[in-house]
């Protein structure tokens, strides 16, 4: 019989021959895909419509009745050319008066500065108390601010006498007509709207998703709806700081840098941006579900190259897309980029990267 100890022995090695390793788990599978550099970005293509640069309205600086109307809609117009006239009868009849006033004040000025002439002989040979010459020196102050008084008076009401002739203050073309012979109008109501002449316009809306792609100074071509056939170069030289808060969009503002004769206002134009410079960083093109977040940064996740093990790495988005984002930074050719399943894995795990079954649904 076996001593209890060497039985106790023979127990534990049985037991440890029928016990096996468990083998270490699978690498996860994600799906990944080497990235690519885009060969050019899409081309961006939004409406428009071609605007002057400038375009004020042109109203009376006095109210009245418009008597009579030298231009209409369309019409080319000169600075300083006269295109409508007020009724000039009250700003007649307040000039007459204004010019009254200021004769009056002149003469009780001239009477002022006589007295005073002659008060200061008298006080010179002792003939009047300086109480007297001081009244009188007073008297011909008073008539003094009393005639510069009635002198803008008078001028002021020259002047609106003048406004009721509603005069072109740029060269350009009317644009709208907002006020009809007959009419009594208040000072600034829109009379004419006048597009200058000059520099022109294509206006767009940009949405959000195409907003981070452009930048102040970029080219882009114009293709005019009643012109086809051509297409004129355009910069960009404004956006809108703000979206509209109805549309969500921002408007864009593009100066035409040759526009021929027969380009009109008013006319509609497609409008096509190329944010890819010949000299500028490489892009990188991937599915909207391959971004993922390294704090408030962008980042995704890159499956390291030897040990299969996964990075987080931040990169810089130039635009979103429906389903896809294009990045600008962070990436280099042929690094795998997780596709799928971003909010699942983490730093350093090993994974076994899969193509996707489909990729062209991602691109779509």
């Amino acid at each position: 019989m076996l001593p209890l100890s060497a039985a106790a022995a023979l127990a534990l090695a049985l037991a440890g021959c029928g016990r096996h390793e468990a083998p270490p788990p699978a690498p996860r599978p994600v799906v990944a895909m080497p990235a690519q550099a885009d060969e050019r970005l899409p081309t961006w293509t939004l409406p428009g419509e071609v605007q002057a640069r400038y375009s004020t309205p042109l109203s009376f600086r006095v109210g009245g009745k418009i008597i009579e109307r030298s231009v209409r809609l369309g019409d080319t117009v000169e600075p300083g050319q006269a295109v409508a006239r007020l009724d000039p009868a009250d700003a007649s009849k307040n000039a007459a008066s204004a010019r009254a006033q200021l004769s009056a004040a002149q003469h009780q000025l001239d009477y002022a500065r006589q007295q005073l002439d002659r008060d200061r002989a008298q006080a010179r040979e002792n003939l009047i108390a300086a109480t007297q010459l001081e009244q009188t020196r007073n008297a011909y102050a008073a008539a003094l601010a009393q005639r510069d008084q009635a002198a803008q008076q008078a001028a002021l009401s020259a002047d609106q006498l003048k406004y009721t002739t509603l005069q072109a203050d740029h060269a350009g073309v009317i644009t709208a007509e907002q006020a009809d012979t007959g009419q009594n109008v208040a000072a600034g109501e829109p009379v004419y709207s006048l597009a200058w002449s000059g520099d022109i316009d294509a206006i767009c809306d940009v949405p959000e998703s195409v907003l981070a792609g452009l930048s102040i100074g970029q080219r882009a071509s114009v293709a005019l709806g009643p012109l086809p056939g051509r297409t004129y170069a355009a910069v960009l030289r404004e956006i809108s700081p703000a979206a509209d808060p109805r549309s969500r969009t921002y408007r864009a503002k593009l100066t035409l840098e040759a526009p021929t004769p027969d380009v009109r206002l008013g006319m509609t134009a497609n409008i096509s941006f190329d944010n890819r410079s010949g000299d500028g960083p490489a892009t990188y093109t991937v599915p909207a579900t391959a971004l993922f977040h390294d704090g408030p940064a962008p980042a995704v996740w890159i499956v390291k190259a030897g040990d299969d093990t996964l990075e987080l790495r931040r990169v810089g988005v130039l635009r979103y897309d429906a389903r896809t984002v294009t990045l600008t930074q962070g990436l280099r050719a042929g690094e795998r980029v997780v596709w799928q399943g971003v909010h699942t894995v983490t730093a350093g795990e090993k994974v076994r990267p899969i193509p996707p079954l489909h990729p062209e649904d991602y691109a779509s």
